[in-house]
């Protein structure tokens, strides 16, 4: 039985959803490889609140799909871009979203990573980016978790040059009581970053980021490089020191970047593998079997979609992410916070329901057609 699909040049067009999922069961931990995913909030639909008012968030569907991620052996990046920081979920949201994610993660044994930024204050002086940090930093070591200390919109409007960016990580790093992940998210990601690290110029840029790890090796332990630039994740990968992971963040070229090259791979901290979650972690268990092609034969076929959800303007990926998530039954709606959901068009989200239904993504591919059919008819779309 076919579904009439909004094409992205105009007009409808047949398509014949799948009949059966691609069976993914939960599994053995991960061996060979770091994984984190990027997790999604779940926003609470019968919360009566507007686009630029405080976050109201689903805890209870928001939790169930940490414990998702968590049954497939993947470890969850919370509280980061994925989670709409800064796009509708504020500090407050953001530090009650720490602090219930790693009590459940205490509780269940999952891995568990945590976004600090400064996204409490719009802008700022060097002091008050620092003790922004600072504050975020304490709620985070305080919760249990690990630390990714994300780029700063503040401190990339304060800072003169990279001298400020070297004293202020500088600062945090010595603090910081457990090795932290440092983050560098392109401007692609978040136009307000453009310049991060007191140049433009990526060359420049990328020798001030490495001389803040040179500085503190001990208390770094790893890089999460968002840049959509495999050639440049890897050179900064072979420069790191002994001992400093590099995760990727590279949601276009993330199979040839954790599968890796006769110098070195890269861990993984994506976005994407929020809706590719058990497909990533399938692939990573044969990866760890030193199958490499079988784990390229697996994840291969999933970079159309990725390119596709983070395609320009990159920062609604995010709409993507949750439009999958209700398709695939880990949400009852297509509510995002901020009303994020108005992002994408209607043809962006009948191809995206295409390419994950061709994966085998979706636990019950009738459900998801359904779902499909009633987002079509909302907008007037006839079968």
């Amino acid at each position: 039985m076919t579904i009439r699909l909004p094409g992205l040049r105009g007009g409808l067009r047949a398509y014949e959803p799948r009949a059966e999922p691609l069976v993914l069961n939960p599994g053995a931990p991960l061996t060979s490889r770091t994984v984190f995913s990027a997790a999604h909030v779940v926003a609470d639909p019968y919360a009566d609140t507007s686009p630029d008012g405080p976050a109201a968030v689903d805890w209870d569907a928001t939790l169930a799909f940490r414990r998702h991620l968590w049954s497939h052996g993947l470890g969850v990046a919370e509280a980061m871009d994925t989670a709409q920081r800064g796009m509708g979920l504020d500090w407050a949201g953001a530090a009650e979203l720490i602090r219930r994610s790693a009590a459940e993660a205490k509780a269940v044994g999952g891995r568990i990573a945590c976004g600090v930024g400064t996204d409490q204050i719009a802008a700022g002086s060097l002091g008050e980016v620092r003790a922004a940090y600072e504050e975020q930093l304490a709620v985070v070591e305080e919760s249990g978790a690990q630390a990714i200390l994300m780029a700063s919109r503040a401190l990339c409007a304060a800072a003169a040059g990279p001298e400020d960016y070297l004293e202020v990580y500088g600062h945090l790093l010595r603090q910081a009581g457990e090795p932290v992940v440092l983050h560098w998210l392109g401007p692609m990601f978040d136009p307000a970053l453009e310049g991060y690290w007191g140049s433009s110029d990526l060359d420049a840029a990328t020798d001030t980021f490495l001389e803040v790890i040179a500085a503190h090796p001990d208390k770094v332990d790893g890089i999460k490089v968002s840049l959509l630039d495999a050639a440049r994740e890897i050179d900064i990968r072979r420069r790191l020191p002994q001992g400093v992971r590099c995760y990727t963040g590279d949601d276009f070229n993330y199979p040839e970047l954790i599968a890796g090259d006769e110098k070195g791979f890269s861990h993984a901290l994506l976005g994407i593998f929020d809706p590719l979650g058990p497909l990533a972690a399938e692939a990573v268990r044969v990866l760890d079997t030193g199958d490499v092609a079988g784990f390229r034969e697996l994840l291969d076929p999933t970079v159309e979609l990725s390119r596709h959800l983070f395609q320009t303007p990159t920062r609604f990926y995010k709409t993507g992410v949750v439009f999958l998530a209700w398709l695939a039954g880990h949400q009852s709606h297509f509510t995002m916070v901020g009303g994020l959901q108005s992002a994408r068009s209607l043809p962006h989200f009948a191809r995206a329901y295409e390419l994950a239904d061709g994966l085998g993504l979706f636990p019950d591919p009738k459900q998801a057609e359904e779902r499909m059919r009633n987002l079509l008819a909302l907008y007037g779309v006839a079968q």
